[in-house]
This record gives C-alpha cells, structure tokens and sequence, in this order.
C-alpha cells in the first residue's frame, strides 16, 4: 500500500518527480547522461511528442501572460545551466519557440563587464528577471559566480563560498514575491561533449559556435563536477529545485525541459481574467459604430 501512494504520488507530479535533483548530497556520475526518464519513444516520437505540446504549453502562457497584464504577480524563470555544448541554446530554439516571443524574456549572460562587477554579482541578474505574467528563461545565470569564478578562482574561496546562502535568500525572496523558479542542469558526458565539438570543427557552418577556449575548460571538468555537485547541492530548495536532466540525447533534452515548464504551468493554473466592463453595453457601443 506504501508503494502504491507513493507511485501514484509520482504519477501525478509528472516528470518533475522523476528528474528533481535529491536533497543532500548529489552524485552526478550515477546519473546516464543517455537516460530518457519518462519517456519510452523513438527519437523520432520524441520530436514529435515536443511539437504536440506547443499548443497547451502556448495557451497556458497566454492565460498567464493575460493574467499578468490584468494584476497578477506571478511569473516563471526557467534557468538553464550546463557545460559548454550541453544545449542551453537548443532548449530555448526548440522548447521556447513553441510559445508566444511577447510572452517570453530571454537572456544569455557572457562574463561580466567591470561596471557590473562593481554592482555585486546579482545585480545583472535582478534587471533581467521576468516580469508579471512573463516567463523568463536564463542561458547561465547567478550560478557562474560559483562555478567559474570558483574554479577559476576570478573570486578568493572566502567570496564563493558566501554566495550559496546569498543565491538561497535570493531564490527565496523571488519565489514568495510570485515567481516560480525551475532550474534545469543539462547534464552530458564528457565523451559526448568531444564529440560535439569536433561535429563543430567538421562543420564550416558550425565554425562560428567553436571558441578555443572550451577546450581549456574541458581540461578543468572534475573542478567543474565538483563545483557543480556543490551548487546543486547546497541551493536545492523547495522554493527553486534543481532538475538534472540527461542531455546527450537532444531530442529527450528539448522534450524534457518543455514537459517541466508545462507540468508547471498547469500546476499554476492561471485563468482568463474576467471582464472589468459591462459587456452587453460594449456590444450595443460597438453595434452603433
């Protein structure tokens, strides 16, 4: 009877249940970055499964983004983090381009200017999150200042370390001003990433997404595990959950991702905003016209 409560639990939680990261300590080595957790299809039924999602995850978006434009609060930041190649870009051309770009925010951060240094590391963060009704999707975010800047040691240990509680209070404050927070790590292999990389080098159309300083960083991938493993970790909270999800299948990535974000949009629920004017008088108005 125990199993079967807890198996319906998971049912209805969807692949949210299946992909959320564990409380406490996180080992992404027992993860199969080939794995395709709740789905049992081809790559071909997998590309199809994503194009039959776009039209309820884009009517969800409208409800919400009509929602916000009459009053409401609430919002949704997908966050995506993952090495170099793991498809950060793929997830928002092929998960996001279902949806409505009016209703959308996206943002891609590179590494800092001087200027925003000089603001703290969350400032360029707090200008880009969504707005009501909007849902906000970050390529990176507040989480390279404590995977680069530790590994890279840009920052002392001391600085890095503080910032996992700032992220936490942060994450917080958000999600109790009406943002829901979802943030997806896009966990490849190391062997799949070479292989990416070189498709790039092979490929004179693909030349202009090389940049040599990814093989630099792949020389640093135990740090960036370990650095991973810490974030994951230690800002997983029922407020902003971590979901790892296998990415070296792009088509399961792209489907994943979007079944979360929709799996969400569901459980917020938002309704059409009813009419603040007398409607009949509207139509005679408009009859007259």
């Amino acid at each position: 009877m125990a199993k079967q409560k807890k198996d319906d639990k998971a049912a209805a939680a969807g692949l949210r249940e299946q992909l959320r990261a564990p409380a406490g300590p996180v080992d992404l080595t027992t993860y199969d970055t080939r794995a395709t957790p709740g789905f049992d299809g081809s790559k071909d039924d997998g590309k199809v499964a994503l194009e039959g999602l776009g039209a309820e995850a884009s009517e969800w978006q409208e409800r919400l983004f009509a929602e916000g434009h009459k009053g409401g609060n609430r919002s949704v930041l997908l966050v995506l983090q993952g090495m170099d190649t793991s498809g950060k870009g793929g997830v928002i051309r092929h998960g996001a381009g279902l949806m409505d770009p009016q209703g959308l925010k996206i943002t891609s951060f590179k590494a800092p200017t001087p200027a925003e240094k000089r603001r703290g590391f969350l400032w360029r963060i707090k200008q880009a999150l969504p707005g009501e009704g909007i849902i906000g999707i970050f390529d990176r975010s507040h989480y390279e200042d404590v995977l680069i800047a530790r590994v890279r040691n840009l920052v002392p240990p001391n600085v890095w370390e503080r910032r996992y509680d700032q992220i936490n209070d942060f994450e917080a404050e958000l999600a109790a001003n009406g943002t829901t927070i979802l943030k997806c790590y896009l966990h490849i292999s190391r062997e799949e990433q070479r292989e990416r990389l070189e498709a790039r080098l092979d490929d004179p159309t693909k030349h202009w997404k090389y940049n040599p300083g990814d093989v630099d960083e792949r020389k640093l991938w135990p740090d960036y595990m370990d650095a991973y493993h810490a974030a994951i970790e230690r800002c997983n909270t029922p407020e902003a959950p971590w979901y790892v999800i296998p990415s070296d299948r792009k088509w399961y990535r792209n489907w994943a991702v979007t079944t979360i974000l929709l799996e969400t949009l569901r459980e917020l629920n938002p309704q059409w905003p009813v009419a603040d004017f007398d409607i009949e008088a509207e139509k005679k108005r408009l009859a007259a016209t």
